[in-house]
């Protein structure tokens, strides 16, 4: 039953790079061309996997989850001390 249960979520996580990889835009991608990482994902279905979600997808996936590079363009201010409209109208 865990055998099984491996290979379904292998598959599951093979088929979400595999989209994710072919719907990113072909300039965005990062370190390879965009087929040569389709078929990482497709010849090494885990380690291909990962090596898209950190080192390939646009936005990586440690960025979103530590905070990095994860939003394109610039961050808007963190609080009301840190807006200068804010600061203005004081």
């Amino acid at each position: 039953m865990i055998r099984v249960l491996a290979a379904v979520a292998l598959l599951v996580f093979t088929v979400y790079c595999v989209v994710d990889a072919v719907q990113s835009e072909d300039e965005k991608v990062r370190g390879l061309p965009k087929i040569l990482w389709i078929v990482l994902v497709l010849f090494f279905p885990l380690v291909g996997g990962i090596a898209w979600l950190i080192a390939g997808r646009p936005t990586s996936i440690l960025d979103v989850l530590f905070g990095g590079r994860g939003q394109d363009g610039p961050r808007g201010p963190l609080g009301p001390d840190d807006d200068p409209d804010f600061l203005r109208g004081l």
